[in-house]
């Protein structure tokens, strides 16, 4: 097997959009570089390329499509072995959703140039073209590898943003120590998976990093956020060794502990979480036996989803609201002109595109199988996939191929359901089923696999011998 890393800087410039919570804002000052981190694969009779950037997402459908295009035609890759995704970092440059909407009407286009989040045309080409240079040099720097991988255990960093209230509802963000909590409203992924790639000299060149938690720590200005730690700790004892997260089910999971008085924004606690997921990632890289993986192989499946249907009363109800902010800014300032705009713009999306595309991936690595979707999972669905798996490692990854959104569990849409997540917005809006068609599929695609051995341990060859030592005593005298 050969594989080669490579990463290159798309820190965007002082002045454009960043991520904000459906509102404007801007990057005001550089904490840390944000970064394309690529590797290629191949074992002779596969080639695999698996691109991460530091974004909040990776690009729309058509925009991954193009991007993996111009791989095929300038590196070689097929694109349908192309894994694209993102780190999810909410301090990053402005590549978002929607892309285009020059078509939509005045009231739309007027709602997402100046009240949303919009991407930047001028800074998708610097993506795109960082994507693809990356790639070629990391198609150069292939050479012969070894592997190691295995799990570690972090418990300390992150916490289910859902909660179950007193009132029978879900809450998502009730407040810290709010006395009508239950309970959470769903598990929590602490594993760390670690694949770790090693030269003839014997020194780690990249390694792949699965783990769950939004990256909303917030450090301050454009960044990386947590995984600026994570690279630092590993990089003080391999210095030249790239690293790449492999976002994990995240999309109810964050830093932020409900049920704790601690302060969870902000420097400190971006330390404290990329600090202590790095160094429990360098326990598998430094300890973990290694060895030759195979078979390299990828599978992918599209399936069509629909976005669910909202009623032309709440439709009707959502632009009279927005009409009455666009004339008073306190109103602009409000969760539910928030919600309403959000309600318009998705009207303009459903009627557009009403069915959107799903690509399910699966990478095998020898024993380590890596499912990955588009949109923000919750932990509860890369859980159910991953105790159905029968690899020994598996790795399941959102955000993957494009991006849909938030795509909760079915429970998470009953009565006693709720949470923000479950809103109709353009970033939550597939019909309910959406989870379970994810998981159907990811399982599916398993089925075609079979997992190649880890790697060995010494073992002794003799046969079992008493120690003489150990058949002494007691002595009493």
């Amino acid at each position: 097997m050969k594989a080669g890393f490579f990463q290159l800087d798309i820190t965007p410039f002082i002045g454009m959009e960043r991520p904000s919570g459906y509102r404007k804002a801007y990057a005001d000052f550089i904490h840390d570089p944000t970064k394309v981190r690529s590797c290629i694969i191949e074992d002779g009779n596969e080639e695999v390329a698996i691109v991460v950037s530091d974004t909040l997402v990776s690009p729309p459908r058509e925009n991954v499509i193009e991007i993996k295009e111009e791989i095929e035609k300038k590196v070689g890759i097929k694109k349908e072995n192309i894994l694209i995704g993102a780190t999810h970092t909410h301090s990053a440059g402005p590549l978002f959703f929607p892309f285009n909407y020059q078509d939509a009407d005045p009231l739309t286009k007027k709602l997402i140039s100046e009240y949303s989040t919009i991407s930047d045309p001028f800074y998708y080409e610097i993506f795109k073209r960082k994507v693809v240079d990356s790639l070629i040099c990391a198609e150069k720097k292939k050479e012969d590898v070894i592997c190691n991988v295995g799990y570690g255990y972090e418990d300390k960093v992150s916490f289910n943003r859902r909660f179950k209230m007193k009132n029978n509802r879900v809450y998502t963000h009730p407040g810290k120590n709010n006395p009508d909590i239950i309970e959470p409203a769903g598990p929590i992924d602490h594993s760390v998976g670690v694949l770790t790639f090693w030269n003839k000299d014997k020194s780690p060149i990249g390694t792949f990093i699965n783990f769950a938690c939004h990256l909303t720590t917030g450090p301050g200005g454009i960044s990386a956020d947590w995984l600026f730690y994570t690279e630092k700790i590993i990089k003080k004892i391999f210095e030249d060794m790239d690293i790449i997260l492999l976002q994990g089910a995240s999309g109810d999971i964050t830093q932020v502990n409900n049920l704790s008085d601690r302060v969870d924004f902000g420097e400190k606690i971006s330390h404290f979480v990329g600090t202590r997921v790095g160094l429990e990632a360098l326990k598998i890289i430094l300890t973990e036996e290694k060895g030759s993986l195979s078979p390299l192989k990828i599978k992918n499946k599209i399936i069509n989803v629909k976005r669910r249907k909202q009623s032309e009363e709440k439709l009707k109800m959502a632009r009279e609201i927005v009409e009455n902010g666009l004339k008073n800014e306190n109103i602009r300032q409000t969760t539910e002109w928030t919600f309403a705009k959000e309600r318009i713009i998705l009207d303009y999306l459903t009627k557009k595109q009403p069915e959107v595309e799903i690509e399910i991936q699966a990478i095998q690595i020898g024993p380590v199988i890596i499912i990955s979707s588009p949109g923000e999972i919750f932990s509860s669905t890369g859980l159910k996939v991953k105790k159905a798996s029968h690899f020994p490692i598996t790795f399941f990854v959102e955000l993957s191929n494009g991006f849909l959104g938030y795509i909760p569990d079915r429970k998470a849409f009953l009565p006693t359901g709720g949470g923000f997540e479950t809103v109709l917005t353009s970033e939550s809006n597939l019909e309910v089923d959406a989870e379970e068609k994810i998981i159907e599929e990811s399982l599916k695609l398993m089925k075609e696999f079979k997992p190649g051995e880890l790697p060995e341990y010494d073992k002794i060859t003799s046969k079992p011998q008493v120690w003489s030592y150990g058949i002494l005593g007691p002595d009493i005298d």
